[in-house]
């Protein structure tokens, strides 16, 4: 049975991935930015809410994993934070500026994180070795990795995939993520080996404002008039086509 981690940009999102068969979530706020650590409310509601697993990811701004002391200390807090509200895990990552892993602030947070357990994301797909950082992540005591194969989708870096799942041999599992639909879902299960899959499977909900001021603007890459949440629905399709189910 391949299964299904769905990025969820909140506990709406949350909510849809749990009905439509996700068995966790990783729960973000601003995708846009790649997805940044959420609110404790968003946390907190989440764990009273839903009975599939909660991973926050602890990262907190958009841009490059390459962190100041402010920035480590504020994701320590947070790990606080979602261990004291009873997180299934966490998501995280730092890297180093030459690209390679930072063992020792990764480690400490795999530490402090415990019981919990914590996926290494897509940071990963920023490391000048992968092949390198596999194993020093297996080494910190990581559950999975969150990947692309180092590519913008998941389907343009599937053969590398393939090749990292082969490395791990079970170690660790490596869950492809980036661009997965429903229209190229069973071909990265296929060509990657993979066990489990990651996905936003989100879809456009036009907004029920009856009155919009056209002279501004809450964003510069959003639509006031719409905004994305999981779709149900969605998730139980790509769980299906992951498995050959067809209807």
């Amino acid at each position: 049975m391949i299964e299904m981690e769905v990025c969820a940009n909140g506990v709406a999102s949350a909510l849809a991935a749990q009905e439509g068969g996700a068995i966790r979530v990783e729960l973000c706020d601003n995708l846009h930015d790649g997805g940044t650590t959420p609110s404790y409310a968003q946390i907190k509601l989440a764990k009273e809410l839903l009975t599939i697993s909660v991973y926050p990811i602890i990262r907190p701004r958009g841009g490059d994993f390459l962190y100041s002391d402010l920035e480590y200390n504020l994701m320590k807090a947070d790990i606080e934070i979602c261990k004291s509200l009873n997180c299934e895990g966490i998501v995280m990552g730092i890297l180093k500026a030459d690209g390679n892993v930072d063992q020792e602030r990764c480690a400490a947070l795999v530490e402090l994180a415990k019981p919990m357990k914590v996926t290494f994301h897509r940071a990963f797909d920023n490391c000048i070795n992968q092949e390198k950082a596999l194993e020093v992540i297996i080494e910190m005591g990581c559950e999975r990795i969150l990947s692309s194969g180092g590519k913008i989708t998941a389907a343009e870096g599937a053969e590398k995939l393939a090749a990292l799942i082969k490395q791990a041999a079970g170690r660790i599992s490596i869950m492809p993520g980036a661009g997965i639909r429903e229209n190229n879902v069973a071909e990265i299960i296929s060509t990657t080996g993979a066990i489990e899959f990651h996905s936003t499977a989100k879809s456009v909900v036009k907004s029920s404002m009856q009155y919009k001021n056209q002279e501004v603007s809450m964003g510069a890459v959003t639509d006031d008039d719409f905004y994305e949440l999981t779709d149900a629905e969605i998730v139980k399709s790509l769980i299906d086509k992951a498995n050959g189910r067809q209807y």
